[in-house]
This record gives C-alpha cells, sequence and structure tokens, in this order.
C-alpha cells in the first residue's frame, strides 16, 4: 500500500483544522485555541473539544455562585434564561447539582502510560529541533527537515527501543507515516492524525504555524518542519514504545450522567426540553445577559447628531488603540482638559513589515488575519545626529557586554572561573532586583532619560523606494497608498474636524523577566509595540502631498494641524510623545499636552494600582514602575483581563461611563459612513480579532491547565518559542494564572463571552451579515452577542437572534 505524499498531506492538513496555531513567544498572538470549532454552536464546540483535548468549556459551578452572590447575574435575566429552556428548580438547588455532577466527573479518568512516554520523549526532540536561538549547541542536521535529523540521532536516544541503525527506520516520512499505519484501514488515517496532532497541541499548533506561514520565516527556511514529519516521527515512536495507534474510545467516553455534568448539565428537575443545552450555558448566557443589561444601561441613548466645524476645536486629539486598557487612561485624559479621545485598531491601518534603526530582524506589525503590504524600516535623520550618536554609544556598550557575558557563562573552559569571579557582581545586582526594585526603576528610567531612543531621531521610510523590495513586499510606500491609509482612518473614525494637534498614540508594556511579555504588547501588532505604525501614520498625515490629497476628497486638514505619533506604556501609564518635528508655533499647545497627561497617568495608574492585590496606592506612578522593573512581580499589570465587549460608535455614547477597563472602543460616526464600508471593515476586522482575545481569556481562565499555561513560578522557557511546565512536556499555548486570576480561588476575569454593541442602522448592519459568512458564523453559533442601537430608530436597542432575525429591547415587532 503505497499513497501519494500530496494524499497523505492533504488528510493531515484536514485533521489539523481543529488544532489552533500557536506563535512564539516573542510575537505572542492572541488566538482562540478552539478556532477550527467556530463553525459549531458554542456548546456543540466545547463539547467535542472536550473529547479531543480533555480541557473544560465552561466555568466551575463555584464561579457561577461567586458571580451569582456578588450579583454579576440578575436573578430576572436568570430566571428568564431557564424558563425558555424549560429548567426548574432554585438557582442555589441547581449549583448544588452542578457541583456534585462537577465531582463525579473529576474522579473519572485513566493514564495511559505508553503515551505519556511518547508525549515526553516527542516534546524533547521538538524542542531542540525548533531552538531559535537558546540553545549553545544546537541539535545536527537540523538543515536537513525534522524527520531526517531525528532518523539520523534516534538509534542515540536510551528512550527509543529497537532503534541501533538509522536503516532500521522508514527512510522518509511518507513512508514511516504508511509504515505506522499499514495495519489501519486508509478510511480511519484522518481521526488517527486528528488524535496524535490534538495529544500535544502547543507544539502541533506551533509547527503548524511555522509552515503554514505563506513567507516562511528564516527558522522555518533554515530548518524545515511539516506537520507529515510530525506525525512521522510521533507515529514511528508510538510503533516502537507500544503505544495506542488509534484513538481509545474507551478512555475518551465517560457515562451519560458524568459526560452531562462535565458540561455542568442538570438532571431531574433541571433538564432541559431538547436535551440539548448544557445548564452551564444557561448560566454563562444569563451572566453574559446580565452584563450586557448594565453596558446598555450606561450607554447615551441621545446621541443624535456628531460635532460639527462650528464647534470649538479640542486642545488635541488623541487616537489610542481599542485596546480595553486604553480605555482607563482615555477616561482620564478627558477629564484633565479639552482633548477628544478615539479608537482605532492598534496597527494604525498600516500592514507593514518593520525593521527598527538597530534591530536585525523585520516584525509583522499587523494582526495575523491582515497580510503586510509594505516593508518599513527607520532611517535616521540628520538633524538629530547627536542623538543618533548617544544612541549608538549606548546600545553598543550594552550590547558587548551582553555578549561577553553570555559567552563567559556558556563557555566550558571559563564558566567556573566567571562564577568564581564574578559571583559577587552577580549576586549584588540580584540582591538589588530582589529588594530594591524602586530604586532599579530609578536606575532604569535616569539611563532612559539620557540614551535618546530610535523614535526621537529617526524616520520611517514611507516613500516608495524601487530599489529596495526585499522578497514580495516593496519598500515603502506610492502617494495612492499613503493617502488611502490616512483616507481609511478618518472614514473609520467619522472625522470632520482636525484639532491643532493630533496624536496616534501606540502602546507597548514594560516588564522584567516575563517570559509572556509580548502578550502585553499590542495584539493588533502581532504582539509587538504599537509606536512604530502610529509614527508611520502620523508621517503618512503631515505628507504635503497626501494632505493635498485628502482635501480633493472631502478632508479639508488645517494647515496648522500637526500629526504626531507617542506610545502608551500600559504597565506604568506613562504617554511618550516623539515630537521632534513639533514647530515652534505648536510648543506651548505640546507643553499643556505633556502636563495634562501626566495628570492623566497618575489618575489611571492609581486606579490600576487598586485592582492589583499588594498594590501601594499611596503612590501608584512609582508602584507601577516598581511592578515594571521587579523582576519577582508575577503581576505587573492585568493586560486585557476582564475584557468583555466591543463597543463601535462615537465617543459621545460612552464618554461619562467609567466601562472599568473591560471595554474595546472603537470610534464609528454612521453618518459619515452611507455606503456602510468602514463599518464592514471594523466588523470583518477588529470585531474578529477581539473575539480571538475574548476567547483566549475565557478558555485560559476556565481551564488553565488546558488552555493556559500555569503558574509563572514553575514555568520553563524552550528555545525561545515558548514555555512549558516543569522540565519538559508540551508547549504552553495560552496565559498564565497571574494574568486572569487574584488567588488560587477567584478569578479576576470574569469568563464571559464578547458583547458586541455596534451604534448604526439595523439594516446596515444586517447587510454586511449577509454578505460575510465567517461574520455571520460567529453570530450565529453564539461565539459572539451582538447588539445594535440604531440611530434612526430613536436609538432603540436590538438583540441579534440569529439567522438575520432580531429582538428588541421593548415589546416591539421583530425586525427581519
Amino acid at each position: 500500500m503505497t499513497l501519494e505524499r500530496a494524499t497523505v498531506e492533504d488528510s493531515i492538513e484536514r485533521a489539523a483544522d481543529t488544532v489552533g496555531s500557536v506563535w512564539p513567544l516573542h510575537s505572542f498572538v492572541t488566538a482562540n485555541p478552539l478556532s477550527g470549532f467556530e463553525d459549531r454552536p458554542f456548546h456543540r464546540a466545547v463539547e467535542e473539544a472536550e473529547e479531543l483535548f480533555g480541557g473544560r468549556g465552561y466555568p466551575r459551578p463555584s464561579v457561577f455562585r461567586q458571580a451569582w452572590e456578588q450579583g454579576r447575574i440578575d436573578p430576572d435575566v436568570l430566571g428568564a434564561e431557564l424558563d425558555a429552556h424549560g429548567v426548574s428548580g432554585e438557582p442555589e438547588a441547581l449549583l448544588d447539582e452542578m457541583a456534585t455532577a462537577e465531582s463525579e466527573r473529576d474522579g473519572q479518568g485513566e493514564t495511559d502510560h505508553a503515551t505519556e512516554t511518547v508525549d515526553r520523549v516527542l516534546s524533547k526532540w521538538l524542542a531542540a529541533f525548533l531552538d531559535q536561538g537558546q540553545a549553545q549547541w544546537s541539535m545536527p542536521d537540523r538543515e536537513r527537515g525534522f524527520y531526517a535529523a531525528w532518523r539520523a540521532l534516534a538509534p542515540y536516544d536510551d528512550e527509543v527501543p529497537g532503534c541501533d541503525d538509522p536503516a532500521d527506520l522508514p527512510e522518509t516520512p511518507t513512508a514511516a507515516v504508511e509504515a505506522a499505519l499499514s495495519d489501519h484501514p486508509q478510511g480511519r488515517w484522518e481521526d488517527i492524525f486528528e488524535h496524535h496532532l490534538a495529544a500535544l497541541p502547543g507544539w502541533t499548533g506551533f509547527v503548524k504555524q511555522r509552515a503554514d506561514d505563506d513567507d516562511a520565516g528564516p527558522w522555518q527556511e533554515a530548518y524545515p518542519i511539516s506537520l507529515l514529519e510530525y506525525l512521522a516521527v510521533r507515529l514511528t515512536l508510538a510503533d516502537l514504545l507500544d503505544a495506542s495507534v488509534e484513538p481509545d474510545e474507551g478512555l475518551a467516553a465517560v457515562s451519560d450522567g458524568v459526560a452531562a455534568g462535565s458540561n455542568g448539565v442538570a438532571t431531574g428537575s433541571g433538564e432541559t426540553d431538547d436535551g440539548d443545552v448544557p445548564l452551564s450555558e444557561i448560566w454563562l448566557t444569563a451572566w453574559e445577559n446580565s452584563y450586557r443589561d448594565r453596558l446598555l444601561d450606561g450607554i447615551d441613548r441621545t446621541v443624535t447628531e456628531p460635532a460639527t466645524e462650528n464647534d470649538e476645536r479640542p486642545a488635541a486629539q488623541l487616537v489610542f488603540c481599542i485596546d480595553t486598557r486604553s480605555e482607563v487612561v482615555r477616561r482620564h485624559i478627558e477629564a484633565a482638559g479639552p482633548y477628544e479621545t478615539h479608537g482605532y485598531a492598534g496597527f494604525f491601518g498600516v500592514p507593514m513589515r518593520y525593521q527598527g534603526y538597530d534591530s536585525d530582524v523585520d516584525i509583522d506589525a499587523c494582526p495575523p488575519i491582515v497580510d503586510p503590504q509594505h516593508r518599513i524600516t527607520d532611517r535616521p535623520e540628520h538633524d538629530h545626529r547627536d542623538d543618533r550618536a548617544a544612541h549608538d554609544r549606548w546600545t553598543d556598550l550594552a550590547s558587548a557586554g551582553r555578549k561577553h557575558l553570555k559567552s563567559l557563562k556558556t563557555n566550558v573552559a571559563a564558566a567556573f572561573t566567571f562564577v568564581e569571579g564574578g559571583g559577587s557582581a552577580y549576586g549584588a545586582a540580584m540582591a538589588a532586583r530582589t529588594l530594591l526594585p524602586s530604586a532599579v526603576a530609578d536606575l532604569s528610567g535616569a539611563v532612559d532619560d539620557r540614551v535618546p531612543s530610535q523614535g526621537e531621531f529617526c524616520e520611517p521610510t514611507i516613500d516608495r523606494q524601487c530599489d529596495g523590495d526585499v522578497g514580495d513586499l516593496p519598500k515603502g510606500m506610492t502617494l495612492a497608498e499613503k493617502v488611502s491609509c490616512a483616507e481609511t482612518a478618518f472614514e473609520l473614525m467619522g472625522w470632520e474636524q482636525f484639532s491643532r494637534l493630533v496624536v496616534f498614540a501606540g502602546h507597548a508594556s514594560e516588564t522584567t523577566n516575563n517570559p509572556f511579555d509580548s502578550s502585553l504588547d499590542c495584539g493588533a501588532c502581532a504582539g509587538n509595540p504599537g509606536g512604530p505604525n502610529a509614527r508611520v501614520l502620523a508621517a503618512i498625515c503631515n505628507d504635503e502631498a497626501v494632505r493635498a490629497e485628502l482635501r480633493e476628497r472631502g478632508f479639508d486638514v488645517p494647515s496648522d494641524t500637526v500629526f504626531l505619533a507617542g506610545e502608551h506604556n500600559t504597565t506604568t501609564d506613562e504617554i511618550t510623545l516623539f515630537d521632534g518635528h513639533v514647530p515652534e508655533s505648536h510648543r506651548e499647545d505640546l507643553e499643556r499636552l505633556r502636563d495634562d497627561l501626566e495628570a492623566a497617568r497618575a489618575a489611571a495608574a492609581a486606579e490600576r494600582t487598586e485592582s492589583m492585590a499588594g498594590g501601594d496606592a499611596g503612590d501608584a506612578v512609582r508602584e507601577t514602575e516598581r511592578r515594571a522593573a521587579d523582576w519577582a512581580e508575577t503581576r505587573p499589570e492585568w493586560g486585557l483581563a476582564g475584557n468583555a465587549s466591543f463597543v463601535v460608535g462615537p465617543r459621545a455614547l460612552t464618554e461619562d461611563e467609567n466601562l472599568d477597563g473591560r471595554a474595546f472602543l472603537h470610534s464609528y460616526d454612521w453618518s459619515t459612513d452611507p455606503g456602510g464600508e468602514a463599518l464592514e471593515a471594523i466588523m470583518t476586522g477588529p470585531l474578529v480579532v477581539t473575539q480571538w482575545i475574548n476567547d483566549q481569556y475565557y478558555f485560559a481562565t476556565v481551564d488553565n491547565a488546558v488552555y493556559g499555561s500555569g503558574s509563572k513560578v514553575t514555568q520553563n522557557p524552550r528555545g525561545n518559542v515558548g514555555v512549558v511546565q516543569g522540565n519538559g512536556g508540551d508547549l504552553m499555548t495560552g496565559l498564565p494564572l497571574q494574568s486572569l486570576k487574584v488567588d488560587d480561588e477567584q478569578p479576576y476575569h470574569q469568563p464571559l463571552r464578547l458583547t458586541a454593541v455596534i451604534h448604526a442602522p439595523i439594516e446596515r448592519v444586517n447587510d454586511i451579515i449577509g454578505r460575510h459568512e465567517e461574520v455571520a458564523t460567529l453570530l450565529d453559533n453564539g461565539w459572539i452577542s451582538l447588539t445594535v442601537v440604531d440611530p434612526e430608530q430613536d436609538n432603540d436597542a436590538f438583540h441579534y437572534q440569529g439567522d438575520l432575525e432580531w429582538e428588541p429591547t421593548l415589546a416591539k415587532p421583530l425586525v427581519h
């Protein structure tokens, strides 16, 4: 029996659909771990994922009980949900019943020791092969590909029996798969592939992402790996170690009663009419609807017309990422002075591959669902030669020091001498970081103040350069492309008025000794800082040729408007402005803005510090700086924990409401978007990305062991690509416990699916849903809850019911 390699690979590709992609830690991309199940109703998806991955899909009954006792679940809302599904019984009794089923489930399960051995041995070889520069002595023959490299070394692994020579193993990965499955009918192969790919979803997801990348990165080009090679090694190991090849139905399945309990389905009086929707789904929906109702109660339904040009110009307009952390600082900036803030996806509509001034690598600074279209690099400006020289001196010195220390620590001959001679200095540095993190923060801040950043002396190369193409990406942008970026930004935000200063503020985090630091950076920039994208859009909007073209298209940018970039440090709430090009005529405006940003920072930091366990609210700014510098700090910030909603509309809808850092806010003015193109871009882009973020936080909270990454205390980095728990095993795919919970018993993140609220005519929204199957699928299958506040119907709210049907919040005829 011999099959074409293409046939086997097609089957593997289909089998891998249920395993989500995993990105390396240095560019941590937030994604739904159950993305392969989004074509199914939510309760079916979590049930099937539990069978495949072993992870739970709903909060534990104890979490529902906490939410119930804290008043987060409205009794009337819960009662309506229970009645709608034909469930009787008092809430407390139903919670007790769910808890009983939960305890029965936790007592089930068996261990297949042979399969555990396969997992452990395979993980060891994957970590060695996929290493991205961490290992001083790398695995030999990696350039030949994963299967060939492993086959050459397997005879030297004492944990691989029955293999004394590479010739004992099939020569090609396709032959290895065929040999391992020769006793199994071909009709079962795809199910077998799915079972083995799901056994280590972290490593599988990483291989899948790396192999699927249309523009293979340097590591994949140098050391190729595919899912076929991955399965060839795994199936060969299973054969040699006498592990099960077929999915073991006996171990995967449990009794009907316990299976029901695993999803929280109540029995007896709590049984649903159709036996289809688990009780946990009902409680979750009630919790989500309670949150939605409170959110809608706080929205200003009196909003009618947007601001007109006759209104007084704000002192400055600031555009932040839609990130939930921006909601907090935006609120305090608006309170500090006559400022107008807006929300826009943090890559600022510039899909680029970016290389910093002193960086050796490119990064994709755009969402994963968007392909980069331009290559942008930083170019030192002639007028800032002194700043550049100061930057170069410091970075060269620091780089040389790091390289020297690394060579001493990793050199076999020098390591012991280095420890003897440098131990006291290292010990002093460790003591300072451990005992005096605030002093370390002060020192670091002093250095930062003296050393110019590249944003202070560089300008991005935005003009098209025909001799600078790299691969398929052009270097720079044409005039038409620049105009399109600016026009799209203004259209999406509904801008018709411009102040003297307009700030595009990207965001980044600051943290020490944190493998997950990129998860705190900008998700819209693929887990990278958003400052470069902000600087590109500011440069575009300052281009006189761009402005002239924009005026022809109806965007009359005043001659005294200056665009500048900034970067919001979400750990400390400091906002750095890149203002080297701001003319003297605007210096007074700029200084006023700086002062007010400092006031907003202090207020926002105080609000954040109150939510952090053990925080010093006495000096919130200093406390946030300490957290950023303290290498023992497991919670430098909460990140996007708490996210629950996505509000699309003018700021007037929410500007007087404290949304507690739980809402993504995207600016949109329906009256300036008669064709609906801007709303379509928001619903097919940012809405989908926020759902990914929301689902990653949701699943990492409800089952951190399977969909998260466990405690930071016991994590170990692997090969600059990810972390494992302890000394080996699968690559962890999600967020650590400390990013989600206050303590072992109390979650900080409330595990709710995304609630979207859009201020637009309902027919416009319906038209977009009807034309975009991927959006309709997420809505119809319950991954996103959608409410429209219709400005053409007195701002009444309508809840989406699926299949393009809506239910008004008041007793009105249904809208179809």
